[in-house]
């Protein structure tokens, strides 16, 4: 499954109802999601409800989204197609026709092997076992998720249980408006060796972003190229030692806040450093938007799926 979709505006059904203001309100505080604000949604006393014990970023059941964030981040009754893939694999739920039963690749607690579209040895996707719709739910950006960048890494690498048989690696997400369907899904797929090399070179020029704090500055902006024929893209560069941070808290504290952007209009996309020994042992994360000149909102110019 890829996210070839209508580039147009689609409407923002969900965030014209329940704005990013209440979004924070129901955080309470969250770090990283905005302050409360009681003139739209009042806050709870007390903590607010959640189904399932926090746990360290791997290990264990991973919290999922509370009643509360249903407006932004989908309810259990939904009707999307990933999303019934998931509760095939996880429950058994048979999915509605004309859809057909998945293959579930890789089933745990926190999340969902499937393959992608076209189905090939480089297309993959890995999906949360909770309800979240995408990349916009607040709740992405608070404690205790799980690291589910890090797991498409750990799944994807050489070696992993579902291996992405490329050179290079790609791990992805579009935006709320480029998307196909409604469930958070991470792309596991490959990347042209051409992304790579340009990558290096920019990190060699010192054109990316080593703080998070840093990665919105224009200086760390930059162009790669896409499939042939389709030009230059810009993206926010930022390289990383590691995938241990919460990759939707970062962007949305150091990106998208810091310029007044939307969370539900970003692409995301992680390619490890590789050279000729193997994996270099850091990551280059690449964001980008509309609001950037040559900018977009989608991963599919550089990861490679058929």
């Amino acid at each position: 499954m890829t996210d070839q979709k209508n580039q147009n505006e689609v409407p923002r059904r969900k965030f014209v109802a329940f704005s990013a203001v209440g979004a924070a309100a129901l955080l309470a505080g969250v770090p990283g999601s905005g302050s409360a604000t009681a003139a739209t949604d009042p806050v709870p006393p007390g903590p607010l409800p959640d189904p399932c014990a926090p746990a360290p970023p791997g290990s264990g059941a991973a919290p999922c989204p509370p009643a509360q964030f249903q407006p932004l981040c989908g309810r259990p009754t939904d009707d999307d197609p990933l999303w019934h893939d998931v509760q095939y694999c996880t429950q058994g739920i048979v999915p509605p026709p004309p859809q057909h039963k998945p293959d579930c690749l890789k089933v745990t607690t926190n999340y969902v092997v499937l393959h992608g579209r076209p189905e090939t040895l480089h297309n993959y996707l890995l999906t949360p076992s909770c309800r979240i719709t995408g990349i916009e739910c607040p709740f992405l950006e608070t404690s205790g998720v799980e690291n589910y960048w890090n797991d498409a890494w750990e799944n994807a690498r050489s070696g992993g249980s579902v291996p992405v048989q490329y050179p290079n690696i790609g791990i992805g997400i579009n935006s709320q408006t480029a998307r196909r369907f409604d469930q958070l899904h991470l792309h596991m797929a490959g990347v042209r060796a051409s992304t790579q090399r340009r990558l290096q070179e920019l990190e060699m020029m010192g054109r990316m972003a080593t703080q998070p704090s840093q990665w919105g500055a224009p200086a760390n902006q930059v162009a790669i190229s896409g499939p042939p024929g389709a030009g230059d893209r810009t993206y926010r560069a930022l390289r990383l030692n590691s995938l241990g941070q919460n990759l939707f808290t970062l962007l949305y504290r150091n990106v998208v806040v810091p310029a007044g952007l939307d969370m539900a209009r970003q692409t995301l996309i992680v390619v490890p450093k590789m050279t000729a020994a193997g994996f270099a042992g850091t990551f280059y994360v690449l964001n980008s938007d509309t609001s950037l000149h040559d900018g977009t909102s989608t991963c599919d110019y550089l990861l490679v799926y058929g």
